[in-house]
């Protein structure tokens, strides 16, 4: 099958979608690989890197669509994108296609392009590797970049996460206690921050205790204790998503009311519409806004700060995926492997996708059937 890696057009994305390691199993699987001139350099992988493994490398990304059966992206195509895939296309990004508009969406069916999205590939065991993955590296970034929000010089309170001998560690909530969740309060609590988690599933908060330990207290996300934590948050990290959906609003514009002036609020939900009501994306070019003398921190692309180790991350986790799409075929692997039927939003002028399906009022098609 032809691959292809295409540099994202977002901005400050230093990703890519295969690390040359990956290309190399590719290739030496008999598939030809087709990369974007420069696409992997800002995550540490020159050209000649994934030359040397037997990739070619082509002037621009239309170059790549116009090779390749297969396109690996990084961030949700915008809808001016969807018109340049070719027809039956297979392209594997993060969609969050329920945030797509109707009429973009419907461009996806017409063109018969598949859609495979990083955020809801999940295993039978319900285990999401691609989602985990990338929860597990921002739940880390969670800790680093918001203590320097606390700071001055970023607009905070002039907080020291951990606190120091005599002076009490800034107060971290988490809401949510999924990967994301999990690993920012592990890392919070490991440097001596005041962390407290809250969640609506007592099972998760169970795995999160027993993952993180018990001095770190939780508390069921009603809106009364949402509110109650908000007020004597200094960073409060908004960690809830739902596979394929939209994230529901938790903190609304009222509830701000009840927070100090100058706390943080990172909604790492932001990519699936964000938990915040106040939130909209931001990038690191700009990454913080104000409302009501709050600070907003709402970049939907954390882990790629960390684009080297996110685009490793992102290879272990996903090339069993596209390997079996590229060895096999899409049609036979979407029966053969759950984890890519999944995965999967549109396949050949359908939406595959029920849930989906029924938010956009567009007919759904059992892929397993069809």
């Amino acid at each position: 099958m032809d691959i292809g890696l295409v540099k994202d057009r977002r901005p400050l994305e230093h990703r890519i979608g295969l690390t040359p390691g990956g290309v190399r199993l590719m290739t030496e699987r008999g598939h030809r690989v087709y990369i974007q001139d420069g696409a992997g350099i800002e995550a540490g992988f020159g050209n000649g890197a994934y030359e040397k493994v037997g990739a070619t490398v082509v002037y621009s990304e239309d170059d790549v669509l116009l090779r390749s059966e297969l396109v690996l992206r990084i961030s949700p195509p915008s809808p001016a994108d969807y018109g340049r895939f070719q027809e039956g296309q297979i392209v594997v990004s993060s969609w969050h296609l329920a945030l797509a508009p109707a009429d973009a969406f419907a461009t996806l069916l017409e063109r018969k392009i598949t859609t495979v999205g990083y955020e809801i590939i999940e295993e039978d065991d319900g285990k999401a590797p691609v989602l985990e993955a990338m929860s597990e590296i921002a739940g880390r970034l969670a800790v680093i970049v918001g203590s320097g929000l606390l700071l001055n010089e970023f607009g905070g309170k002039g907080l020291l996460i951990c606190g120091a001998p005599g002076i009490p560690p800034a107060s971290m909530v988490i809401l949510g206690a999924g990967t994301l969740g999990r690993a920012a309060a592990r890392y919070a609590h490991g440097i001596g921050a005041h962390v407290v988690v809250l969640d609506r599933d007592i099972d998760a908060m169970r795995r999160l205790q027993s993952h993180v330990g018990y001095e770190v207290p939780t508390m069921i996300a009603t809106p009364a204790h949402i509110e109650k934590a908000l007020a004597f948050a200094d960073l409060f990290v908004c960690a809830v998503a739902v596979h394929g959906e939209r994230a529901p609003i938790l903190v609304t514009r009222e509830m701000l009311k009840s927070m100090k002036p100058r706390s943080v609020i990172m909604d790492l939900s932001i990519d699936q519409g964000g938990c915040c009501e106040t939130s909209r994306p931001t990038d690191f070019s700009n990454p913080t806004f104000m409302v009501d003398d709050v600070i907003h921190f709402c970049v939907p692309n954390l882990p790629s700060s960390a684009s080297r180790a996110s685009t490793r991350a992102l290879t272990n986790s996903m090339l069993p995926y596209i390997q079996a799409i590229a060895d096999q075929g899409f049609d036979r692997a979407v029966r053969t492997n759950s984890a890519v039927r999944r995965g999967t939003y549109t396949h050949d002028g359908h939406c595959v996708r029920k849930g989906l399906a029924d938010d956009l009022g567009v007919p759904y098609l059992d892929i397993e059937c069809g």
